[in-house]
């Protein structure tokens, strides 16, 4: 396929009173590129071509069936050669402002861009694989179908996000709910999951900031396990598991650390992680794309605000590294008893000290923390701005 932009319109109507605008083309490869602006143009943006001679993008891999757990196990064997920790100058999420040196992002400048991942572990292009040995026990194995996209948060290698303006912040915000609203449209996405890493001590391969958006042809196993809770909370009481957990730590008080107009952040009372928060809307909603402007406004400061406080925790630390998802209602069967909520926690259990998942955690998935959540509470009310 040869490289060339597409024909996709520049100005998109702004959802929501949002000012900026969108405007997707395509990469060398047919992947699409959306760039969000934080303020809308009238004249004509991001209209660089990207030329690099790239192969077509990889095929879907294999979802195995676990008859152990009743889980499904992606099998992306394509992403064992991707980009790892490259120096600046061969960022692939910078933008391209040598012509003779490439990226992801063909224009010389952006402010937030969202492109298919090169090297994604879910792939909307699929491969029939011809007469596969069929399992022992359980279903038969199925194509990794799905989206994997990469949202890059800022132009500016060495930005964080705690330090980008209000108006990216609420760019951003529009990003992850306009992709959960495209990829939950796609009649064979189960869940749409938003999330960002920070830290070579997490698993990230780029430091350039940005996220990512998965969605997943099937219900993962933390959703289908709270699925279960939640439907039997619904048989006992009629009422949604998260609502019911939202107003019990909110009339306790007790793990609260920020109160906003529309959203509350708590820690949770079993909280499993050294740093944890959740984050949490006052309105029953099911996932990002449903967040009236005021909501979407107000979560793009109080996103911030917490990662402040994670990054003050611990004395002398100066970036915590963290894994901040989204976790939203399923798109089909059982959406009625999802609520969308933000789990935002650390690893880094002490400065120079990380809970690593021995015996009991990784073996068992019997969960041991070395702090209460209270004392979690109490240190990021101590650490707010």
């Amino acid at each position: 396929m040869g490289p060339g932009p597409s024909t996709a319109t520049s100005a998109e109507p702004a959802p929501h009173h949002w000012p900026g605008q969108v405007t997707q083309r395509a990469m060398a490869d047919g992947r699409p590129i959306h760039y969000f602006d934080d303020e809308a143009t009238p004249e004509p943006v991001h209209d660089a071509v990207d030329t690099r001679p790239l192969p077509e993008p990889p095929r879907a891999g294999e979802v195995r069936f676990d008859v152990l757990t009743g889980e499904w196990v992606t099998i992306a064997g394509h992403r064992m050669n991707r980009t790892f920790l490259p120096s600046a100058a061969d960022c692939p999420l910078c933008p391209t402002r040598d012509p003779a040196r490439p990226s992801e992002v063909p224009d010389r400048d952006y402010d937030v861009a969202v492109f298919a991942n090169r090297f994604p572990s879910l792939a909307p292009l699929t491969v029939d694989p011809g007469a596969p040995h069929p399992p022992v026990l359980g279903p038969a194995d199925g194509t990794a179908y799905g989206h994997c996209d990469v949202v890059v948060f800022s132009s500016d290698h060495a930005a964080s996000v705690v330090e980008l303006p209000a108006a990216r912040m609420r760019t951003i915000v529009e990003a992850w709910a306009q992709r959960t609203e495209a990829h939950s449209a796609d009649p064979r996405i189960a869940e749409v999951f938003v999330f960002e890493n920070r830290g070579e001590e997490i698993g990230v391969t780029l430091s350039h900031p940005h996220g990512q958006v998965y969605a997943y042809p099937f219900v993962p196993p933390r959703t289908a396990q709270f699925l279960e809770q939640a439907r039997r909370h619904r048989q006992a009481t009629g009422n949604n598991l998260l609502r019911d957990v939202l107003d019990a730590e909110r009339s306790e008080g007790t793990r609260v650390v920020l109160r906003g107009e529309h959203f509350t952040a708590y820690v949770p009372r079993a909280a499993r992680w050294p740093v944890e928060v959740h984050l949490a809307p006052h309105r029953d909603v099911p996932d990002l794309a449903a967040l009236h402007d005021p909501e979407r406004a107000e979560l793009a400061g109080l996103y911030q605000e917490l990662l402040r406080r994670v990054d003050r925790f611990h004395p002398g630390v100066d970036q915590v590294p963290y894994i901040a998802g989204w976790h939203q209602a399923p798109t089909g069967e059982a959406r009625e008893l999802g609520r969308l909520h933000l789990q935002l926690f650390s690893l880094l259990r002490a400065p120079g000290k990380l809970k690593y998942l021995a015996g009991s955690e990784s073996g068992m998935g019997a969960w041991i923390n070395d702090t209460t959540p209270e004392r979690i509470a109490d240190r990021l009310r101590e650490v707010g701005s």
